[in-house]
């Protein structure tokens, strides 16, 4: 079965940090451009962030700009985001997806996880 897997949410305060991953099963995530969303309670899932598959360019969602950073270890296989300042508003279950290109559109990843929860909360 081809898919991704999350890990590394939890709790954590306002002002700290998070690192999740994200790994493939049944096939090579070093192919893919990885994407990462998030979605609250009640709200739509949005973009956060990507990165292409060469690990040559990332783009990031304005909101988190300057304190997430993704990154892929071709060693582990795997695609992190670094997540640092969390505020309340980043809380919320964030989703791996593999795709061809590193876009905001959901419609243009081709697998996706579970998703992993973040909740920021003192």
């Amino acid at each position: 079965q081809l898919q991704v897997v999350e890990s590394g949410g939890g709790l954590v305060q306002p002002g700290g940090s998070l690192r999740l991953s994200c790994e493939a099963s049944g096939f090579s995530l070093d192919n893919y451009a990885i994407g990462w969303f998030r979605q609250a309670p009640g709200k739509e899932r949005e973009w956060v962030s990507c990165i292409t598959s060469s690990g040559g360019h990332t783009r990031y969602a304005d909101s988190v700009k300057g304190r997430f950073t993704v990154s892929r270890d071709r060693f582990k296989h795997t695609g992190d985001l670094s997540m640092n300042s969390l505020k309340p508003e980043d809380a919320g279950v964030y989703f791996c997806a593999a795709g061809v290109y590193c876009l905001e559109s959901r419609d243009r990843y081709d697998y996706w996880g579970q998703g992993t929860q973040v909740v920021v909360s003192s």
